[in-house]
C-alpha cells in the first residue's frame, strides 16, 4: 500500500465494507511477523485455517460464504496446502444457483496496486479470446491496448489480428482461454518480457512487450454527438469502477450537463466490475432518484445483520434521464451489471445494446490474510429496489449487435455506438450477425486477476 494512502482514505474506500475493516487496515504483504489473522508465523496450516476461517464466518469477522449451507464442507487436514482447501471449499451450485466460478485470491500487492493505487501490471494487450466461442480456426484480434502500457509505447492498436504471442500461435491461445488456463498475458513480475507477431491489413509484424506498472485509465472517451435526428446524445467509456473513476466521471457529467445532452451511452462492455460506490456514482449521475435503493447487499441468512442498503445519491451534474444505453457484452459483470439493475429498479428504461452480460449478481468482502494474499469470496447477492437479482445467466441485450474490432471503440464505425443512435431516434434494432444470445461462461480456473486474457474479470465489492 503506497505511503500516500492514509487510514482515513482506506476507510473511506472501504465503506462498503465494514466487517473487513480490521483486516484490511493491516494490507500488505510479508512474511511471518503477523501470521495469518494474526495467530503464529505464516504457516502452512495458518493459512489453511484462514482460508477455512473465511468461508465460515468465524466471529465478526468476514461474515462468511454465501452458499456456506450447500459448499463442500472437507477436512482442512486432507489438503496439503491453502490453495487445494480454497479450491475445495467452493460451492458446486445447486439448482438456480451455479457452480462458484467468482471467488479468487490474489496477492496482496496486485490487490492493492489495482484498488489503492489505480495501478496494474502488464503487458497492456487484451485479446478477444471469449470472443470467439472456442473457434481455433476464427481471428484473434487486439481489442484494446491500454493508455502507459508497452503495448501502446509498441503502436499497437485495436483490431490487429494476433498470430503468436510468447510462441503460441492463434490456435492454441483459444485453446488456453477455453481450457482456463491462459497465461502468457499474465507477467509474474515487471520486466518480463514477451515477443508478438501481429498482422495489420497485408502486414506482419513482431514486437516485444515488456511489462510494467502503469495507471489504469478507468474513464475515458467523453465526448457528445449526434443521432440522425438531431438529438444530442453523450457516450463515456467506463473501463474500471476503482475510486480513480470519480472524479474523471464528475468531470464528464459537468461536460454533459453544459452541452445539453438529452440521450446518453455508457460503454461498459469491457467493465469488469470494482466498487459498489462506483456504480452507484455513475448510476446516480445517471438518474439522480434521491431516498431509493440502488443495491441492497444480502448476506447469508447467519448474517441477515450484514445486509445494508445503498441509496442513489444525487450529484450536483445529474443528468436526471429516464432512459440510457448500455454497451454491453459478456465481459460486463458484477458492479457494472448492477449498475444496469439498479437503474432498472427505479423505473429507468435500460436499453442494453450488444450482448448478453457475464451474470455476476455477487459480491465479496476482501480479507487480507497479512501473509500476502488476499482473498475474495463471495459473502452477499445483490437486489435492486424492486428485489430483483440472481442474473446467474446474464441480462440479455435488448438489441444485439456484434463487435466489429476494426472499428475503434466510440468511433463513427462502432456497430454498437451506431445502434444506440438509431435506437434513440425510434428505429427498430437491426441485429448484426454474431451476437449471441448468451456469452460463454467464465470458468472456475479462470478465477484470479487478471482475467482469461490479460485484465481482471468479475470484481464485485
Amino acid at each position: 500500500m503506497p505511503a500516500a494512502t492514509t487510514l482515513d482514505a482506506r476507510r473511506k474506500r472501504w465503506l462498503l465494507l465494514p466487517l473487513a475493516a480490521a483486516l484490511l487496515a493491516a494490507c500488505g504483504g510479508g512474511g511471518g511477523d503477523g501470521g495469518s489473522g494474526g495467530v503464529g508465523l505464516c504457516t502452512t496450516e495458518a493459512r489453511k485455517e484462514f482460508v477455512r476461517s473465511t468461508f465460515e464466518g468465524a466471529g465478526a469477522n468476514p461474515p462468511g460464504y454465501l452458499w456456506y449451507a450447500i459448499n463442500p464442507n472437507p477436512d482442512p487436514a486432507a489438503y496439503a496446502d491453502e490453495v487445494g482447501l480454497f479450491d475445495a471449499l467452493l460451492s458446486l451450485g445447486s439448482g438456480s444457483i451455479p457452480a462458484d466460478r467468482w471467488s479468487n485470491f490474489e496477492s496482496t500487492e496486485s490487490f492493492n496496486r489495482f484498488f489503492g493505487a489505480g495501478q496494474t501490471m502488464g503487458y497492456g494487450l487484451s485479446l478477444a479470446g471469449l470472443e470467439v466461442r472456442g473457434d481455433r480456426n476464427a481471428p484473434l484480434y487486439v481489442r484494446l491496448v491500454d493508455p502507459g502500457s508497452s503495448a501502446e509505447a509498441q503502436g499497437l492498436q485495436r483490431g490487429d489480428e494476433v498470430l503468436s504471442v510468447g510462441g503460441f500461435s492463434a490456435p492454441e491461445l483459444i485453446d488456453q482461454v477455453v481450457a482456463g488456463s491462459f497465461t502468457v498475458l499474465s507477467p509474474a513480475a515487471a520486466g518480463t518480457q514477451v515477443v508478438a507477431t501481429l498482422r495489420r491489413g497485408t502486414a506482419t509484424f513482431s514486437v516485444n512487450l515488456s511489462a510494467s506498472t502503469y495507471a489504469v485509465t478507468p474513464v475515458s472517451g467523453a465526448s457528445v454527438l449526434s443521432t440522425p435526428q438531431g438529438r444530442r446524445m453523450g457516450y463515456l467509456f467506463v473501463r474500471s469502477m476503482i475510486s480513480q473513476a470519480h472524479a474523471p466521471m464528475v468531470d464528464a457529467f459537468q461536460f454533459f450537463r453544459n452541452q445539453g445532452v438529452s440521450e446518453l451511452v455508457l460503454d461498459l462492455r469491457y467493465n469488469g466490475g470494482g466498487l459498489v460506490e462506483t456504480g452507484r456514482l455513475l448510476a446516480s449521475h445517471v438518474a439522480g432518484a434521491a431516498t431509493q435503493v440502488y443495491a441492497g447487499l444480502r448476506y447469508n441468512n447467519l448474517r441477515t445483520a450484514s445486509n445494508q442498503d445503498w441509496m442513489f445519491a444525487p450529484q450536483t451534474n445529474t443528468l436526471g434521464l429516464a432512459r440510457v444505453f448500455v454497451l454491453a457484452g459478456e465481459r460486463t459483470c458484477s458492479a457494472s451489471e448492477q449498475v444496469i439493475n439498479g437503474l432498472r429498479g427505479i423505473g429507468v428504461n435500460v436499453v442494453v445494446v450488444g450482448d448478453t452480460t457475464c451474470g455476476k449478481p455477487v459480491g465479496f468482502n476482501p480479507t487480507d490474510d497479512r501473509c500476502g494474499t488476499t482473498y475474495s469470496v463471495v459473502t452477499f447477492d445483490s437486489v435492486n429496489a424492486r428485489n430483483e437479482g440472481r442474473y446467474y445467466n446474464g441480462l440479455l441485450a435488448n438489441c444485439a449487435v456484434a463487435e466489429n474490432f476494426q472499428a475503434a471503440i466510440g468511433s463513427s464505425t462502432d456497430p454498437l455506438l451506431n445502434a444506440a443512435r438509431l435506437v434513440a431516434d425510434g428505429s427498430a434494432c437491426a441485429p448484426s450477425s454474431g451476437a449471441s444470445e448468451k456469452p460463454q461462461a467464465l470458468r472456475a480456473a479462470q478465477r484470479g486477476h487478471p482475467g482469461a486474457d490479460g485484465e481482471r474479470i468479475g470484481l464485485f465489492r
